[in-house]
């Protein structure tokens, strides 16, 4: 079975996907080729942004079951409108209009069960797709991407995990930012969760939600400070106070960050960076040991 491990944080712009690409290099480097990086941020994929000379394995594309109401059979009694909780139904008796927003529903079924009629049934709605990659070193990226509009995050995050299969090595969860469900999603099948924050007044906020939510799911976990050197020492207080343990400190370096905007976070990585990293790596490859 894959250990896997999910790279969150608070907030966006903390520097979660720079420690999940790092993170995922430098053991596909020092340590195994039997590793995969996940995106389940689909709403905003990037972490293929940095690999060059990817190849495509497989490419599927995830529908959603969306109602369709007849409206030779509909008697616009309106009863699928009440069921619904999401808003997504739309009947207007006096012209005969019945219509179901694909963008809102849920396909949560109430409107199947509240027609009496056999008015509506089901149709496959496209909300996003899935692809697969090979990186130019042999191992594998995972990427889901959401249809521009759809708020189905955590259908595609669930498909999206599915589509990895069980199999030995080590799973790398790239989560949205925040503390919302697709969070609550990528992290709920992961054996250890590794938060990632920066040393400011904004950052702390975040990860105490953040240290709430993991604490909630009862789900092991421990942090990386990222742009370490800016901002101030509250974060380092807060981890005494609650006794979470530092994994990792990532130097702030303004060549490196110019790197990453640029697409090139994995070349040229600093000394003190890929230290921090490999130790990173070390660091997993001892607890999947113990776990």
């Amino acid at each position: 079975m894959a250990y896997k491990v999910a790279i969150v944080s608070g907030k966006g712009g903390t520097g979660k996907t720079t420690v999940a690409v790092n993170l995922f290099s430098a053991i596909d480097e020092k340590w195994t080729k039997n590793v995969q990086l996940v995106d389940c941020d689909v709403e905003e994929p990037n972490d293929l942004l940095f690999f060059r000379n990817t190849n495509v394995e497989s490419h599927e594309v995830v529908n959603q079951p969306v109602p369709e109401i007849n409206t030779e059979k509909c008697t616009f009694c309106k009863k699928c409108e009440e069921y619904c909780e999401f808003n997504a139904i739309s009947i207007i008796p006096s012209v005969n209009y019945a219509v179901v927003d694909p963008n809102l529903c849920h396909s949560c079924g109430a409107c199947l069960h509240a027609c009496k009629f056999d008015a509506i049934a089901e149709v496959d709605h496209t909300i996003g797709e899935i692809t697969h990659y090979r990186t130019e070193n042999g191992a594998r990226l995972v990427e889901g991407s959401l249809r521009i509009g759809s708020p189905m995050q955590t259908r595609i995050i669930k498909d999206l995990k599915s589509s990895i299969g069980v199999e030995e090595g080590i799973v790398i969860f790239d989560a949205p930012p925040g503390t919302s469900c697709p969070v609550v999603e990528t992290v709920s099948e992961a054996d250890f969760v590794i938060l990632v924050t920066e040393p400011t007044p904004f950052g702390l906020y975040d990860l105490q939600l953040t240290v709430d939510l993991m604490k909630e799911m009862k789900k092991p976990f421990g942090l990386v400070i990222n742009k370490a050197g800016l901002g101030d020492l509250e974060v380092y207080k807060y981890l005494k106070e609650e006794n979470i343990e530092l994994l990792a400190e990532i130097p702030f370096d303004k060549e490196y960050a110019v790197q990453y905007a640029k697409g090139q976070l994995l070349t040229n990585i600093p000394p003190l960076i890929e230290q921090e990293y490999l130790k990173l790596a070390i660091y997993l490859k001892n607890r999947m040991k113990n776990d």
